[in-house]
């Protein structure tokens, strides 16, 4: 007999949790949710994050409780999700909060704001930093319990049917873009609207709009972009290190037993490194994939970046001078923002600059002289 068949989700989660197995499967009830995604299957790594989170909380009690992920638009649409935990429609949702800033822009700290945190700073502001104690109280007065559920790391700025050279040629644009970057780019001539991802490339391709964010050289492959426009902008300034979150609703949260909770919170961090480590692999070739098709790259030109980043903190400062929700999360954001992008640039952001010079430096050394006996290392 193979012995690893032995070790059941329950032996395993027992002995995580210091219990008897046998003492623990006893007390394990049968437990069944539906969790609406406010991504379409299609999309199988950000989709897939709340699958992750189903199969790992399956595996781990013995298939004793049980999440069921449906996609955006098949029990709810999919910017509807935060209403339908609020209201116990559904027990739970994967989504990403800064599609609800038109309740409150509160909402945005939960996963991602115009030139916030990168994936890790994300990281250690929610579990290490105090941003879910932070932000526990706001959720709570909309009956949702958000527990960090997917990463996608550092997005691309999205396609465009024309040029982007200055702040004017940003007047009048028709952009999809999701969360307070909207907001951001509003003062600056944009008309943002906000889409849900199975709908965006219809809007694009009718001309309805006439730009288009969403995450990355995979997922945008996936949708189809690049046949309708174009220009492949980067960075996605908005979207440093936007977290996905997996909403409860509090009274379902409140009746799991405590080891359930204990489980649903694992899968769920889980799934953070599950779906970043996916799109590190996936993204590098699907952007190659694209640029051999014809797409263009292109930076935003730097007076177009310090003109959001400057629109940016002007509107931070408004929104915190009258809304107590909002000052009350960014000032605390803030404090762990500076010294950590401080730390950032002593360690990370040398190291990864050198290490990016040299390649390009080997690379065009190879280019220039193919037959060079010794060149840089790759």
């Amino acid at each position: 007999m193979d012995r690893r068949n032995l070790l059941t989700g329950s032996t395993i989660a027992a002995a995580t949790l210091g219990l008897a197995a046998p003492a623990l499967a006893q007390a394990m009830p049968e437990i069944r949710w539906r969790c609406a995604s406010s991504f379409p299957r299609s999309l199988d790594t950000i989709f897939g994050a709340g699958e992750h989170v189903g199969r790992r909380v399956a595996a781990m009690t013995d298939g004793k409780f049980r999440i069921q992920v449906f996609p955006a638009g098949e029990l709810v649409p999919g910017l509807a999700v935060a209403d339908a935990v609020q209201a116990g429609t559904v027990e739970a949702c994967h989504t990403v909060s800064y599609y609800f800033v038109g309740k409150d822009p509160t909402f945005a700290f939960d996963a991602a704001v115009p030139f916030g945190f990168n994936m890790r700073q994300m990281n250690a502001w929610l579990h290490h930093g105090g941003g879910r104690e932070v932000m526990k109280d706001f959720f709570a007065s909309y009956n949702i319990v958000s527990i960090p559920a997917g990463n996608t790391g550092a997005q691309m700025g999205g396609w465009f049917r024309r040029e982007i050279r200055t702040v004017e040629d940003l007047r009048g644009l028709k952009f999809r873009i999701g969360g307070f970057a909207g907001n951001v780019l509003e003062r600056l001539g944009v008309v943002p609207q906000q889409i849900a991802g199975g709908d965006i490339y219809p809007s694009l391709e009718r001309g309805t709009i006439d730009a288009a964010e969403w995450v990355g050289p995979y997922d945008d492959e996936k949708l189809g972009f690049n046949r309708v426009a174009p220009y492949y902008y980067y960075p996605g300034w908005w979207e440093g290190g936007p977290n996905l979150s997996f909403y409860v609703n509090q009274a379902k949260f409140n009746e799991l037993p405590q080891i359930y909770k204990d489980i649903l919170e694992s899968a769920c961090r889980d799934a953070t490194i599950d779906t970043i480590s996916k799109y590190d692999v996936v993204n590098p070739p699907a952007m190659r994939r694209l640029v051999a098709q014809g797409t263009q790259l292109r930076a935003f030109p730097r007076p177009v970046m310090e003109a959001c980043y400057r629109e940016a903190f002007k509107l931070y400062d408004e929104t915190a001078a009258r809304n107590p929700n909002f000052k009350k999360v960014y000032d605390h954001f803030m404090a762990f923002r500076d010294p950590t992008l401080q730390w950032f640039r002593v360690a990370e952001n040398t190291y990864d600059s050198f290490v990016y010079s040299m390649q390009a430096q080997a690379q065009n050394q190879a280019a220039a002289a193919p037959a060079a006996a010794t060149p840089l290392r790759r």
